[in-house]
């Protein structure tokens, strides 16, 4: 069994049966994503980093570990290093674990290599769309937050700690980071992908404030800024 044949395992494993739509099978998405995304790349990339760094990149997500930023690539790195993989290729998909997260609104998440780009890409491309859909209401009711509350308005968060301790709910998500990730993509095959999904969203959520007959609230009004 090759390293990227055992991290699979390793990585299912650890995350089979997870309910916050942090589970495996998003690993698996992101994982199919970045190789599309390497096909459809003219430069060259190091297709192992990108394999093992989307395989890895949720492996200790920091909203289940207290916050812990670094415990995924700790973890990460660790069990690269049990597997004798080249110092130089831990370090690169650590760094991509490490700056791969959205930190909010107002806050640049530039990566620092191609690969990196193109594993941001394949994790937000599973953030948006009908999976991305499913994810936002999984992890909602996983964080016992309101499906929505008319009242309270989504935030334009300026800094990852405000991000972090945010008190919001799973419809303002929409308008806090998914809407905001089709702008965001890096590469020209994750903009042109993420172009259907982003629609997609939109569609739902004209439609969700049509059924509840908040066509008129400030929710359904910003939704035209992300048309």
């Amino acid at each position: 069994m090759n390293i990227i044949e055992e991290t699979k395992d390793f990585v299912e494993k650890r995350l089979s049966g997870e309910g916050t739509g942090h589970d495996w099978l998003h690993i698996e998405r992101v994982y199919h994503n970045s190789l599309i995304l390497i096909d459809e790349t003219e430069e060259s990339v190091d297709k192992t980093v990108v394999e093992l760094a989307s395989l890895l990149h949720d492996i200790a997500d920091w909203k289940f570990t207290g916050g812990d930023e670094k415990a995924g690539p700790r973890i990460a790195s660790d069990w690269l290093k049990s597997l004798s993989v080249d110092p130089a290729v831990i370090g690169h998909v650590c760094d991509i674990i490490q700056d791969i997260s959205f930190k909010g609104a107002g806050v640049k998440t530039p990566m620092k290599t191609l690969e990196g780009e193109i594993v941001q890409d394949a994790d937000r491309l599973d953030a948006i769309g009908a999976v991305g859909i499913a994810r936002t209401f999984a992890y909602g009711g996983y964080k016992g937050q309101e499906l929505y509350n008319p009242l309270i308005e989504p935030k334009n968060h300026q800094s990852q700690e405000a991000y972090k301790k945010q008190d919001t709910t799973s419809m303002n998500h929409f308008y806090e980071k998914l809407l905001l990730l089709k702008d965001r993509m890096n590469t020209p095959a994750g903009k042109k992908r993420a172009e259907e999904r982003h629609q997609y969203m939109v569609e739902f959520l004209e439609m969700f404030f049509k059924e509840n007959g908040y066509e008129n609230s400030i929710h359904n009004t910003l939704l035209k800024n992300y048309k």
